[in-house]
């Protein structure tokens, strides 16, 4: 009875050790899956400021790709000048600083913060695997004293029921009369062994009895605990430091704001310095034509009597005189462009259209001039300085054979003079046009009238004096520069003289007539040889005469051709029931020309 109690005591406080244990067990795992959420809380995180970092970064290479694509280019000088464009190229330079900021951004929250990031998950995984395994270690210690002391206690129950049977059957061979003394004496050995082994089962027992209960004490009040609290140390770490994290990434993100903020003031100040006033004083500078306004429009009184019984309303009685009276009849094939206004710009000068700017209107074409003479200037000064340099170089050989052969830059030399004479040249005959057109501009302003035709001959004799006969048609340009300048006044009398005269009406020449003082119209001009008819053509579209020496035509009106278009989009025709001759649009008209041409 006494064993049973003491077997189902035993089992009892077995029961109570290991539930005790298995309590301590559930809650270590329960630590262990706590920290190990904290780590993979920190690695998610690290992740979000991984993608934070790439927004950064793609937002500060999209505004970059952006400043790229609307910077000006740096041949437009329309920012220089334009207070509205150049505000708008000083937005785009600030939107590439703010570009910058973000990648400032990018840069130390991947080095300062990610980087940290990276740095305490690996400080906390090694610092929680020690921990875990100090912990499994001394729980495993605790266990297998545990282990010892079951056994030990099993091996003391066994020794004592051995040492109760022991002693029951001694004491059953002692009552025995028919055993033998030395069978009883067996049976008290045998009992007296047991004991012996009970009481040394006991001691063992109660020696790993002390050494368990005084290890699991240690245990649950001092070892565990100690490595708990590292552990939570270590989470309290990580919360910590992740806060601190969560900080530096505002810093950094701070840290900017000045500097865009900055930025934002470049752009608003640049808004600021916008002044539209300036700007449109700047378009009419730059787009000023200078261009004499055009005189009054004469009323054509349609009572006046025509001459020849012509009733064309488009004819006047003194454009037969005047056609007869231009320069055509010289057979030159190159003309100037009716009024300057109408002219071509695509002419067969010693010089290209974009060189003398003749396309441009005068005021426009005087400021470009201005530009080319500096330029030109500029590169003689530079070219002259490298020649003397040459000189110095070649002087210095000279004396001093050993430093270098002087006929070496005699190449260079020859280079040299030739590109400064080139731009000599081109030099005067920029010169010649500015002096051409700042005449012409002094005459607009003095009121006085302009004639084409004068206009024209300078422009011609600056061409010829400056090009050398370079010009193709340098015949041409000669045979009209030998018309006097008073032949040239002259002809300016007809109304048609914007176009030019014939030769015939030259003085000097057998046709010309002097027209009578008193008569205000003028004495008709009869030309012995008129110009030869060289085609045909037919008006596509109705043309109203509206400028001097032009000719009106109606739709399908078939005309005779004396004068092709010489590039300037004007061809020269006549009428030949009235004898009327001016120039129309090449664009009107549907030409055909005779074989012999």
């Amino acid at each position: 009875m006494t064993s049973q109690l003491e077997a189902k005591r035993g089992k009892r406080r077995r029961g109570y050790v290991r539930d005790g244990f298995a309590r301590v067990q559930d809650q270590w795992d329960c630590i262990s899956g706590h920290t190990q959420k904290g780590i993979s809380f920190l690695e998610n995180y690290g992740h979000f400021i991984r993608d934070r970092c790439q927004i950064e970064m793609d937002y500060a290479r999209s505004l970059r790709r952006l400043v790229r694509t609307y910077s000006p280019k740096k041949k437009d000088e329309d920012y220089k000048h334009f207070s509205s464009l150049k505000a708008f190229k000083d937005m785009v330079n600030e939107t590439a600083d703010m570009a910058g900021q973000h990648e400032v951004v990018y840069e130390n929250l991947t080095s300062i913060v990610q980087t940290g990031i990276a740095n305490l998950i690996k400080e906390l995984k090694e610092e929680r695997k020690k921990h875990l395994s100090e912990g499994a270690r001394v729980q495993q210690q605790l266990a297998h004293s545990l282990q010892q002391l079951e056994k030990a206690k099993k091996n003391y129950e066994k020794a004592f029921r051995e040492s109760e049977k022991a002693q029951e059957n001694y004491q059953k061979a002692d009552a025995d009369l028919n055993l033998s003394r030395a069978e009883v004496e067996k049976q008290r050995m045998n009992a007296s062994i047991k004991s012996q082994q009970c009481e040394d089962s006991k001691n063992e027992y109660a020696n790993q009895l002390q050494k368990s209960n005084e290890l699991q004490r240690n245990h649950y009040n001092v070892i565990m605990p100690q490595i708990f609290q590292t552990m939570q140390d270590m989470d309290e770490k990580r919360i910590n430091d992740f806060r601190n994290l969560i900080k530096k990434s505002v810093d950094i993100e701070r840290s900017v704001f000045p500097i865009i903020n900055k930025c934002l003031d470049g752009i608003v100040q640049a808004a600021d310095n916008i002044d539209e006033k300036r700007d449109s004083q700047y378009v009419i500078e730059r787009y000023k034509s200078g261009f004499t306004p055009p005189g009054d429009i004469p009323f054509d009184d349609l009572s006046t009597p025509r001459q020849n019984g012509d009733t064309t309303p488009n004819h006047t009685p003194t454009r037969h005189d005047t056609i007869k009276g231009t320069i055509s009849a010289s057979k030159l094939k190159k003309r100037g462009g009716i009024f300057g206004i109408f002219g071509s710009s695509k002419n067969n000068f010693s010089f290209s259209e974009k060189e003398d700017f003749s396309d441009l209107p005068p005021n426009q074409r005087r400021k470009r001039i201005h530009h080319k003479i500096e330029d030109i200037n500029t590169k003689l000064n530079q070219e002259t300085a490298a020649k003397d340099g040459l000189l110095k170089m070649k002087e210095v050989y000279e004396g001093n054979p050993s430093l270098g052969d002087p006929m070496s830059i005699m190449g260079q030399l020859t280079d040299s003079c030739q590109r400064i004479e080139k731009l000599s040249v081109e030099l005067q005959r920029y010169k010649a046009m500015l002096e051409e057109v700042e005449s012409d501009h002094q005459q607009a302003l003095s009121g006085a009238p302009t004639t084409p035709n004068a206009s024209l001959a300078r422009h011609y004799s600056s061409v010829a004096s400056t090009n050398n006969g370079l010009s193709p048609r340098s015949s041409i340009t000669s045979h009209r520069n030998s018309l006097s300048d008073e032949s040239l006044s002259r002809s300016s009398h007809s109304p048609e003289s914007g176009i030019g005269m014939s030769h015939n009406s030259l003085p000097g020449s057998e046709t010309y007539d002097q027209p009578d003082s008193g008569d205000p119209e003028g004495e008709e001009f009869y030309v012995h040889e008129a110009l030869p008819i060289i085609g045909t053509c037919r008006a596509l579209y109705a043309f109203e005469a509206q400028s001097e020496g032009s000719m009106g035509m109606a739709e399908g009106e078939e005309l005779h051709v004396i004068e092709l278009d010489q590039g300037d989009g004007w061809t020269r025709v006549r009428r030949t029931m009235v004898f009327e001759e001016g120039f129309v649009p090449t664009s009107y008209i549907e030409l055909t020309l005779s074989n012999e041409c």
